[in-house]
């Protein structure tokens, strides 16, 4: 069953972040993703995440698409102007991908390419509309389309904000949903009573929210995103546990396949596990479920 009639039909969905490779080898790529391809619903093909030079996730996207994997693919306002974004989109559709997801993109100062200029000829809202230009059969400049594409749209949200932030991100979810996007990802949830505010104030029957699970790679990892990263909260007990296992690697892994499991029962629309970087420990995850 494909992603998009999985999540229109409130079905759980299963998907996994593949980094693109930092190079021209896809081998280790297509590789860790056949491991779990049974088990998992597609693949997420971050658009050079933290402003790290990667292949591009529509290359990374069709080579998996090529492969036999559905796969979606990330697009962000900040390396193209609008034709470019335009001509991506229409490219993605033709190669058989039909599952974008729309994000503004990390600042180019804090990756791997200091002296990058950000482009932003367009913000995020502006390009979900645009997408639901190309799909009624028109690009930005109302020129008419030989095929329009058709796209299952997704977005993030910031769904652990509280107070005065948590009401900006239900407006700006409304307006993202308004503008086409059906699926919203969160930031890595290590609690799921974090999310109980964000979820009372939503329709789950519109609108499905998969949170990101996180696999940590150590306590000092854990203690450094929950001192320092914004919307993310790691219980003290997680971390304690990482520092008092035998095998910190094999507990890291417990700790994601619980969260997913904790997910799974509370009703979300769906996961999606990020392994930055350790895409061979999917299928150990995926076992301890």
């Amino acid at each position: 069953m494909h992603l998009k009639t999985k999540i229109e039909s409130g079905e759980f969905v299963m998907m996994a972040e593949m980094e693109p490779p930092k190079g021209a080898d896809i081998s280790l790529m297509i590789k860790n993703a056949r491991r779990v391809k049974e088990q998992v619903d597609a693949f997420l093909i971050p658009e050079m995440s933290n402003a790290v030079m990667r292949m591009s996730a529509l290359g990374g996207a069709i080579a998996l698409q090529q492969a036999g994997m559905e796969s979606v693919m990330q697009i962000c306002c900040r390396d193209r102007n609008r034709l470019a974004i335009q001509a991506d989109l229409l490219a993605a559709s033709a190669c058989g991908i039909s599952t974008i997801m729309a994000v503004p993109g990390q600042d180019p100062r804090f990756g791997d390419h200091h002296q990058a200029k950000a482009v932003y000829d367009i913000t995020l809202l502006e390009m979900l509309e645009a997408i639901q230009k190309l799909q009624n059969g028109k690009d930005m400049a109302g020129i008419d389309l030989k095929g329009p594409p058709q796209f299952l749209v997704g977005a993030t949200v910031q769904a652990q904000a509280r107070g005065e932030t948590l009401e900006t991100e239900m407006e700006l979810l409304n307006q993202k949903n308004q503008h086409g996007a059906r699926f919203f990802v969160t930031p890595p949830i290590f609690d799921l009573h974090t999310l109980g505010p964000f979820l009372n104030r939503i329709d789950r029957s519109r609108i499905a929210v998969i949170p990101t699970v996180l696999l940590l790679k150590s306590a000092g990892m854990a203690r450094y995103m929950s001192r320092n990263v914004e919307h993310i909260f790691i219980p003290e007990s997680i971390i304690t546990r990482i520092e008092n296992a035998s095998d910190k690697s094999r507990e890291c892994i417990r700790i994601a396949a619980e969260m997913i499991a904790t997910l799974k029962s509370g009703g979300l629309g769906g996961v999606l596990i990020s392994t930055i970087g350790w895409e061979d420990k999917l299928p150990d995850i995926l076992e301890n479920i």
